[in-house]
């Protein structure tokens, strides 16, 4: 079900001309980078704690930690906020905390927890994606072709590399001229590029690419439908040098910088003209300074993969007389020569990826895979169709729910804390459950493939190693929803769910709280826990992923 309800509609966070997103990461995404003291926390000795109370001293404990979470949320980086926190023991049910659980909220990237669960149930963590070159039947030729058809099939994880190999098997097979032309087909999905309620300033970001069933990936976190634009300084008072990276000679530069003085200040933007693959770069980058690298999208992603194809063909030694084209491959592949396949990597290998870096244009992919699976449409209207019924079948009490997108980023989108922490203990049962688990972020851990989103979060802490969980960050909304286990065993099951708040992302808050949680089911704290200072910081209108800071 798709609609526009809102609860308000704060400008989106998006990158501002000139800045530099990744100069924030480091210490001052730890929560032992205070920017505030909170008021002393009382913490309960840490001995072998039972997940649930069952004796005087145990529900001493809970209401210690009730009251703690109490205090917490009375920061004042959440004051005029509401905000959605439950917690629970699955094993026996047992709510431990609760406060406006049941409150319809906007949950960012909290919605990939409901897609990537999809995901699992519909396609089946085995699952991989198809790209096919085919060619026309054609029998009275066996060194050319009229056509060259480059056939998507929702592969997120497609690279150049990927491209590279195919144009190699197509001169591997005797091709060595393409009458024609090569054209692109994405129709697998259909043409609806972007979700309706996407701000169209965002769209240059590649948080905000455009979806198509045929798209590159970029770099180790396989960004689709984006092209990474490099600017190095030129001599003084002239223009500097623009790479465009995979986009070159499929986008147009429009260089309108200057290279500044030795020592002057950068205030260089890279931005990209809506509905054109124009490429503008305005503003100054001082001589002798460092390149500044942007990751940029591209208009209609199925012409740069058409692109960058037929590039590899004529390195491979396959002569291709026309350009590149948008069309279907003949007879909707039945009867055509397939000259060339990949398989991408199996879908559980693509969620680590995906639910670490917290990447949209993955999110966007798996939900019109989903429509191409349950209904034979790759749209959104299908898909989003397709994971509420997959999420209705796993026991997920779905009437609170709204989906208007799979990743996070529409403001349509509403959830209840409610009904996260009810999806993080249905899974629990579903045989996919330790693959999607492993694709959460874990606290603290500095490998990006495993901290993701939460790497330079909760170090140093009970929570470090331990905890995994979603994150979801953007203007005026945060959420942090996911798994406490115990040291031996037990787990508690958590979502907190911001909305509403002025200035940075509180993650701070949730930080303590998920802290708190881990200390109470009896991990670690130091020997001066008990006169320890909760701190909390603030984080930026963004996931750290999409800002190029974790």
């Amino acid at each position: 079900m798709r609609t526009s309800a809102h609860l308000w509609n704060p400008a989106p966070g998006r990158h501002r001309p000139g800045s530099r997103p990744g100069s924030r990461r480091g210490a001052a995404w730890k929560v032992a980078a205070a920017l505030v003291a909170m008021p002393l926390l009382p913490v309960a000795p840490l001995g072998a704690s039972p997940v649930h109370a069952d004796t005087a001293a145990d529900g001493e404990r809970l209401a210690d930690l009730r009251e703690n979470i109490d205090l917490l949320l009375r920061h004042s980086s959440l004051e005029g906020a509401v905000s959605g926190v439950v917690v629970t023991d699955p094993d026996t049910g047992e709510v431990l905390y609760s406060r406006d659980g049941g409150e319809r909220l906007l949950p960012a990237s909290n919605m990939k927890l409901f897609t990537a669960a999809a995901a699992l149930e519909v396609l089946g963590d085995d699952h991989t994606f198809s790209t096919e070159v085919v060619a026309e039947a054609d029998p009275g030729h066996r060194r050319s072709v009229e056509n060259l058809y480059l056939v998507g099939g929702g592969d997120p994880t497609l690279s150049e590399g990927d491209l590279d190999q195919l144009a190699a098997d197509v001169a591997g097979a005797g091709i060595r001229v393409v009458r024609g032309g090569v054209y692109a087909d994405d129709t697998w999905f259909d043409s609806e590029r972007l979700v309706d309620d996407w701000w169209p300033e965002d769209e240059p970001y590649a948080y905000s690419a455009q979806i198509s069933a045929l798209t590159v990936a970029h770099g180790g976190r396989h960004d689709t439908g984006v092209t990474e634009v490099v600017v190095s300084p030129g001599s003084v008072g002239g223009p500097p040098e623009v790479d465009l990276g995979a986009a070159e000679g499929y986008a147009e530069l429009d260089n309108q910088a200057l290279t500044g003085a030795p020592g002057s200040g950068n205030t260089l933007a890279v931005d990209r003209v809506l509905g054109t693959n124009t490429v503008t770069v305005s503003g100054a980058i001082p001589a002798g300074g460092a390149p500044v690298t942007a990751v940029r999208t591209v208009h209609e992603p199925a012409g740069l993969a058409g692109h960058l194809f037929e590039r590899a063909l004529e390195r491979h030694g396959v002569e291709v007389a026309g350009g590149v084209e948008f069309g279907d491959a003949p007879g909707g592949r039945s009867g055509a020569r397939v000259l060339a396949d990949h398989e991408s990597p199996e879908l559980g290998e693509i969620l680590v990826p995906f639910m670490k870096f917290s990447n949209n244009g993955h999110a966007e992919m798996l939900v019109k895979s989903i429509g191409r699976e349950v209904a034979d449409e790759g749209s959104w209207d299908a898909g989003l169709a397709g994971v509420e019924k997959a999420l209705t079948g796993l026991g997920v009490d779905t009437s609170a729910l709204v989906l208007n997108d799979g990743s996070g980023l529409s403001r349509g989108n509403l959830v209840t804390a409610d009904t996260v922490v009810d999806l993080l203990t249905r899974s629990r049962d579903a045989s996919w459950h330790g693959t999607w688990r492993a694709s959460l972020p874990v606290a603290g851990e500095s490998d990006p493939l495993v901290g993701g989103t939460l790497r330079y979060r909760m170090g140093g802490t009970a929570a470090e190693g331990v905890v995994s969980a979603k994150t979801g960050t953007m203007t005026g909304v945060s959420a942090l929803s996911g798994y406490v286990p115990g040291p031996d065993d037990g787990e508690l099951v958590f979502s907190i769910v911001n909305n509403g708040h002025s200035g940075p992302a509180p993650r701070g808050v949730q930080d303590a709280i998920t802290v708190r949680l881990a200390e109470y089911v009896g991990h670690g704290a130091s020997a001066g826990a008990r006169t320890r200072s909760a701190r909390v910081e603030g984080g930026g209108e963004l996931e750290c992923s999409w800002e190029l800071a974790c």
